[in-house]
Parts: C-alpha cells; sequence; structure tokens
C-alpha cells in the first residue's frame, strides 16, 4: 500500500451514478494538526446525497460547550437531519439562582438530501472496563425516501478496544436486521384512536430488508468481525466496486513511533443492493480529522 497522501478510487465499468452517500468519523472536529474547526469537516462532504457521521458531540468543553447538530445544520441547510447520542450526561449551570439546563452528548448522525422519514437508535451491548476508558456506543437508523426509492440506512459506531465486544455488537444488530420483516418498522398497524393521531394520518411506515451499513467499524479486513458481517450476507462496498478490502486506509496515527495506516471505516450492503454499487473512493487528502470520508456511489 502506498503511504503518501491521495485519493483512492474503487470503480467498476457501468454508467452514471445517481447515488452518493458518505461515512465520516469527524472526531468532533478535530484535525489531524489538532485544531478544532467543524467547517473543514462538514463542507468537504455537503455534496453527497446521504452523509453519515461519527463522533458528533453537544456541550463538550474541549469544543466551547457547542451545539455540534445545529452547527452542522445550519452549514447544511438544506438537508434533513437527525442525531442520535450514545449517552447522555449532565451539563448544567447555576447561574442567578437559575438553573440552566445542559446535556453533555456523544453520538451518531444522519444528513440526507432527502426526508429521512422515521429513525430509531440502538444502543449496541457495552462491555464495562476497568484500566481503560470504554463509551456506549450507538447505531442510529433512519428510513430515507429517495427518488430510487426508499433505503435503511445506519450510522454506526462500534466498540474501539475489545473485539469480543464488537463482535457482540455485531451479533446484535444482525438479530435486530434479520427480525426487521417481522417486526418492520417503529411503529405498525392501523391507528384505531385516530382522534389522538398516533399516525398523524399517514400510513404504516417502510421497512425494507435491505439496508446500509456505514460508520466506524473499528476493525481491520479480514478480522473475526470483518467476517461476521460478511457471513451474515452484507456485502463490503468496495469489494462490490471492484477492489480487495485491504487496498486503502482510513484512518492514520502515530503508534509507538511509527506512523498506522488502517481501515477502519467501511459502507457494507444487503446482497439486494450491492448491484447497485459503482465507486468506493476515499478522501486521504482530508485532514479535517483523523479519519477519511468513504464516499459511496450507486445507481438507483
Amino acid at each position: 500500500m502506498r503511504r503518501e497522501p491521495r485519493e483512492i478510487v474503487v470503480a467498476s465499468q457501468h454508467c452514471r451514478l445517481a447515488l452518493k452517500l458518505v461515512s465520516y468519523n469527524i472526531q468532533y472536529g478535530f484535525g489531524l494538526d489538532g485544531r478544532y474547526d467543524l467547517s473543514r469537516a462538514v463542507p468537504s462532504v455537503a455534496d453527497c446525497d446521504i452523509i453519515a457521521l461519527q463522533e458528533v458531540e453537544r456541550n463538550w468543553p474541549r469544543t466551547g460547550l457547542d451545539d455540534q447538530p445545529e452547527l452542522i445544520s445550519r452549514m447544511l441547510p438544506e438537508r434533513y437531519w437527525v442525531y442520535g447520542p450514545a449517552f447522555d450526561m449532565d451539563a448544567s449551570t447555576v447561574e442567578a439562582g437559575r438553573v440552566l439546563n445542559r446535556r453533555r452528548q456523544f453520538g451518531t448522525m444522519l444528513i440526507s438530501r432527502w426526508p429521512i422519514v422515521w429513525s430509531r437508535l440502538h444502543l449496541l451491548p457495552m462491555r464495562r472496563m476497568t484500566q481503560r476508558l470504554n463509551t456506549q456506543n450507538p447505531a442510529l437508523e433512519g428510513l430515507i425516501r429517495t427518488p430510487a426509492g426508499p433505503l435503511r440506512v445506519f450510522s454506526l459506531h462500534l466498540a474501539h478496544i475489545d473485539a469480543a465486544e464488537r463482535l457482540e455488537q455485531i451479533d446484535w444488530l444482525i438479530a435486530r436486521h434479520r427480525r426487521v420483516p417481522q417486526e418492520g418498522g417503529p411503529w405498525s398497524g392501523r391507528d384505531d384512536e385516530p382522534e389522538r393521531s398516533w399516525s398523524n394520518g399517514e400510513p404504516e411506515p417502510e421497512a425494507p430488508a435491505d439496508a446500509i451499513w456505514m460508520g466506524d467499524f473499528n476493525m481491520l479486513p479480514g478480522s473475526e468481525e470483518y467476517r461476521r458481517v460478511v457471513d451474515a450476507g452484507f456485502v463490503d462496498a468496495a469489494v462490490a466496486a471492484g477492489h480487495v478490502p485491504d487496498a486503502f486506509h482510513t484512518h492514520e496515527r502515530m503508534f509507538e513511533g511509527a506512523m498506522q495506516f488502517r481501515r477502519l471505516d467501511y459502507c457494507f450492503v444487503t446482497a439486494g443492493l450491492a448491484g447497485k454499487v459503482r465507486a468506493v473512493s476515499v478522501d486521504v487528502m482530508n485532514r479535517a480529522s483523523d479519519h477519511f470520508p468513504v464516499r459511496v456511489e450507486m445507481e438507483g
């Protein structure tokens, strides 16, 4: 693998691309230079139709108590969005005898050119640690009605410490995925109390069996975790586009005096969508985070 910064593009020989998706762990706005600036990260992926962000936060001192979902929405005013905090802690203050209620949150975000019809946040299995800091991990699921039809999309972030914990999280997600045809979306059935507007007069929303998982998986190609996802019927979008799994990297860090180049970020699609993948690219010129945006192009 060549180490110099470049954009690596994986593409198959097909016709015009119709749908652009991107997954990006923005490291709460801190770039490889250690400088906090959300405006470097967000506009760099603004051309995409569906954006899955990880490590988005609210009311942390390290980012000046910024409400990052709100700031990101201002940068993308024509987009729909939903934010899913993995955990929520008190960040309130008392001023002049009045409580100013704030919640310190950390999670994932979905942004779309088209309405996000419904969303739900899944809190993934977690192991208690004593020697290292471990945090709750999220999988934010949303149903997006694109011109090509409804898509069920995830922005997720798996555990960073322990492979066994990641395997538990993957197994939980797979089990949940397999139940979707029986369970449907966040609500189902006929509204038998229309006067209470439970359904807002709308029909039961779609919950297609096919899905797209995008995010920071914190795993390497060929690992047990990677094989677990593939064995469940999901296809690595890069492989669907014609590349080998370890052809590029999505994360850089200095470790024990040497620079590490690792692929931690992925897009997986169910078999029914794999044939629609046309290209995958990783923008390693983008230095606005310690991760790089993973772009996926699909036909409608």
